[in-house]
């Protein structure tokens, strides 16, 4: 190992521990996760998952009501392709660690995410605030009259009413919608109470999801970026630490808790 590589290893676990030590200290923790670790369990982003087939359609028309309306079968189909996807791949060391320290420490953290694969659900977390909808989850795609029941949907792609015709559409937030106001609200309550948050594999850049950090730190709670790149939240915070949420979380929950370290 070169000097410069065993300067920047020690800087890294000074930093690891002075998040660890934030983590022990903290009474109401907020952690808000983006496409990043997700990606570490193989799952490809939106646009990375057009390949192939895809790579022929604009993300617009694979996620916006207009785009589903005129082609139904088409995106519907695509989502079912996503959902295949995801099915292949197993939470990592970062979502366990957020399920385990949820169930040790009730009510101390708030997990908010932009993801919609269900992950932090898998890996045990229980109370997850999904700010952009759930890929598995299914919703009506126009105001469900009194004969619209999800399970009992006519088979089809896309699923429909059999007496209304009502089209079943994915439970996701597509473009030009608002998001969901019970969860935003939640989560924006969450980060203005919040003495520390966590921003794990976000760049920053899709609000207003990115603006619970920088609430965060206005209101004087310390910010964690987790990255290993640059994001557009770096300006906010008190700490950045250049590595993977499977490397970064598992250290700095379980470090910064003696009970979950011994």
């Amino acid at each position: 190992m070169t000097h410069e590589e065993l300067t920047e290893q020690t800087e890294q676990e000074e930093s690891l521990a002075v998040a660890a030590q934030w983590v022990a200290a903290a009474k109401n923790i907020v952690v808000l996760t983006g496409a990043g670790i997700s990606a570490e369990s193989g799952v490809p982003t939106f646009r990375d998952a057009q390949t192939g087939f895809w790579s022929q359609y604009r993300p617009e028309d694979m996620a916006s009501q207009a785009g589903y309306r005129a082609n139904p079968t088409m995106v519907w189909r695509w989502y079912e392709y996503r959902r295949a996807l995801v099915a292949k791949v197993q939470p990592n060391a970062g979502h366990h660690a957020l399920a385990v320290f949820e169930h040790a420490h009730p009510g101390q953290i708030t997990l908010v995410t932009q993801n919609v694969d269900g992950l932090h659900q898998r890996a045990g977390s229980t109370d997850v605030l999904c700010l952009h909808g759930e890929l598995n989850k299914q919703v009506w795609l126009d105001k469900p009259r009194d004969c619209c029941h999800i399970e009992f949907a006519e088979a089809g792609e896309p699923p429909q009413c059999s007496v209304c015709g009502n089209l079943v559409r994915p439970g996701v937030v597509w473009f030009g919608e608002a998001l969901p106001y019970r969860t935003f609200e939640r989560a924006q309550q969450a980060a203005e109470q919040c003495d520390l948050m966590l921003v794990v594999g976000t760049a920053g850049a899709v609000y207003p999801a990115a603006g619970l950090a920088r609430v965060a730190a206005r209101v004087g709670a310390k910010v964690v970026i987790v990255n290993p790149a640059p994001s557009e939240l770096d300006d906010a915070a008190d700490l950045i630490l250049r590595c993977s949420a499977s490397v970064a979380l598992p250290w700095i929950l379980a470090s910064g808790d003696t009970r979950l370290a011994a």
